[in-house]
């Protein structure tokens, strides 16, 4: 009796650590492994384990290794090899498999396992729609989302959900089918379907940013009248389609009035301020709101110089161009070599030889992308 009562607590015991402390580890052994055929064959023996089959997170990270390296064939053997789980007659289960292989490009792989799930009697609701609409999405195949959106929800009798209409308006806004994008609002609305903030957000930014800004004011409008509170991606949609508009007068305006509302400005708020004066060609005013950088919790980034270095070289305002650049190399930020070679011809053509060579110096000595500038006399 004491020796059944024993193995049936040790037995819980080992079930436990295998639950907590065992998958962590072999979580981190997976990050660690470098060869991925050997990742591949510690993933499926991983994949043996109930728990481990919880683990998204995983999955995700080992995919996205799989397919960075373009190894399309390992991700479907560790994909497939989930079939034969009893997990794969569940719906979440399923629908995750076909969002990971969605998220490689994989979209017939996504589309076969979708076609599948009858047979595994596994039902189809609008999750796993959603899976495949996503899938397809990533995989950048635009056209065929709304195609698939009309022909499975009738075909299969499924309500499309705030989801499923968010994924085929993304889809148009990628196709620049704007005008598609907005009437889904207007099918959603006829459907009972409230729009939520990322339906407005893909519109907001799909809208001002390929120039619909009359189109863009008249969703911020509904956004504002459906009371749905705008956050920093809404606002820095608005902003690049005031500084596109060369509005910045308003741009000013809104960047205070998002800060009143308690929402935080960023490097991409204020890098369109900075393409605003840009455009007005207010040199003063660009430089300082590139100094305001300094005041969130970002750094400039690549969108940063890319507007402001060329600017500063046409305005020969070389010597702040010069601080930018080591700017540039102080964050380690990876520009265009052509940038910083425009910004080196400069400088020479304006006698600021010590200026140029120091930049060619700081470029071929970054550890983080060796430059290969050259000076003007050297070519």
């Amino acid at each position: 009796m004491m020796l059944s009562l024993y193995r049936a607590l040790h037995r819980k015991f080992s079930t436990s650590i295998e639950s907590t402390a065992t998958i962590r580890s072999v979580s981190k052994d997976l990050y660690k492994e470098r060869n991925l055929k050997r990742v591949v064959e510690k993933f499926k023996k991983a994949s043996e384990v109930e728990r481990f089959r919880t683990k998204m997170d995983i999955y995700e990270n080992t995919v996205r290794r799989l397919a960075s390296a373009k190894r399309f064939q390992w991700i479907e053997e560790i994909l497939e090899d989930q079939k034969k789980y009893k997990d794969i007659s569940k719906e979440g289960f399923s629908a995750r498999l076909i969002t990971l292989y969605g998220k490689a490009g994989m979209f017939a792989n996504a589309q076969k396992l979708f076609d599948e799930m009858p047979e595994r009697e596994c039902q189809r609701t609008v999750l796993s729609l959603n899976a495949l609409l996503a899938a397809y999405l990533h995989s950048k195949k635009f056209d065929v989302v709304d195609s698939l959106f009309n022909e499975l929800s009738s075909k299969l009798s499924i309500e499309p959900d705030v989801v499923s209409y968010n994924t085929v308006i993304k889809a148009f806004c990628e196709m620049g089918a704007l005008d598609s994008a907005m009437s889904m609002l207007e099918e959603m609305e006829k459907k009972g379907v409230n729009p939520n903030l990322i339906t407005f957000n893909t519109l907001l930014d799909g809208l001002y940013g390929k120039g619909h800004f009359s189109d863009g004011e008249k969703v911020w409008s509904l956004m504002e009248k459906k009371n749905v509170t705008p956050n920093i991606r809404s606002y820095n949609s608005k902003l690049e389609g005031l500084a596109s508009e060369k509005k910045t007068t308003e741009a000013v305006e809104l960047f205070e009035k998002m800060k009143k509302e308690g929402v935080k400005p960023d490097v991409f708020s204020i890098n369109s301020l900075i393409k605003g004066f840009v455009n007005d060609g207010n040199l003063d005013e660009a430089k300082r709101w590139y100094s305001e950088i300094a005041k969130t919790d970002s750094d400039p980034n690549k969108t940063t110089f890319m507007t402001i270095l060329p600017f500063l070289c046409e305005k020969d305002d070389l010597k702040t161009a010069f601080g930018m650049c080591k700017d540039i190399f102080n964050i380690n930020c990876l520009v265009d070599e052509a940038l910083l070679q425009l910004v080196v011809d400069a400088m020479v053509k304006k006698s600021m030889i010590s200026q140029a060579e120091k930049i060619v110096q700081l470029a071929k000595s970054n550890r983080y992308c060796k430059y290969n500038l050259t000076l003007p006399s050297d070519k």
